[in-house]
């Protein structure tokens, strides 16, 4: 099982615990600031915006958190001095690693992610460091038993997803960024469950990694995920269906 699809699995297990102690929100409210910021306070005319409000009311963020943020994008409400960073590096084992960071502070988030890949045996680099082993994309997961292959592959090629595969009990749908919220919309329309959903990068070549390994560089994936600025962790392992049976065991 690729890295994204395992990763993206275990993100949706913990997006429950996150919601409760209120992270997931901080987090959405960070990502609709940013839209109304880039492209104006109105989903009809801002695309990035209206997913990212879909986003927030799929895990029942209340509309007054919404609309705070929106205004907060726009100008209207103080508090709208977030940027979009992007901060990369190398976990334990040679696996590249990228962050996709929301922040009010780079002078503060900076030093605690570096100080976050020391911990767990890795190192930040510069910028561009591994950017060059990903490539951007909507990615999809989608039950095995949540409807038959060929529905849901035809509806998610119809809505310009440019590719379609079987990961063990998941359908794995991917596309453009752009096209992100056209296959989103498409299969919501068709009723198709979706377990999880989420703009990050998917790896061009990918390290294997032992049961041992694999629990050291999913600690650090773990605590970056955390940290309140990261929005997406994306990573270039592979783990085979052995390691990920016994990972799932110790859960």
């Amino acid at each position: 099982m690729a890295g994204h699809s395992h990763w993206a699995g275990i993100k949706h297990k913990k997006a429950a615990i996150d919601n409760k102690r209120g992270k997931l929100w901080s987090k959405l409210s960070k990502a609709i600031i940013i839209a109304a910021k880039m492209g104006g306070g109105d989903p009809a005319t801002n695309i990035r915006l209206r997913q990212a409000i879909q986003d927030a009311k799929d895990v029942s963020m209340p509309k007054d958190n919404i609309s705070r943020a929106i205004k907060k994008g726009t100008g209207e409400l103080a508090g709208g001095n977030v940027e979009e960073i992007i901060y990369e590096g190398y976990g334990p084992h040679g696996v590249a690693i990228m962050c996709d960071i929301m922040t009010d502070n780079r002078n503060r988030t900076a030093p605690e992610l570096r100080k976050m890949f020391e911990v767990h045996g890795g190192n930040m680099g510069a910028t561009n460091c591994v950017a060059w082993l990903f490539d951007r994309k909507g990615l999809f997961l989608v039950p095995v038993e949540a409807r038959d292959e060929e529905a849901v592959m035809e509806t998610a090629l119809e809505a310009g997803a440019d590719d379609f595969q079987i990961q063990g009990d998941q359908y794995e749908i991917t596309c453009e960024p752009d096209l992100y919220t056209d296959v989103a919309e498409a299969l919501a329309a068709a009723e198709i469950t979706i377990s999880s959903k989420q703009v990050t990068r998917i790896p061009n070549n990918t390290v294997d990694l032992d049961v041992e390994q694999a629990r050291k560089v999913l600690k650090l994936m773990e605590a970056l995920d955390d940290h309140d600025d990261v929005q997406n962790v994306s990573a270039n392992f592979n783990l085979s269906d052995d390691v990920v049976a016994t990972l799932q065991n110790e859960d």
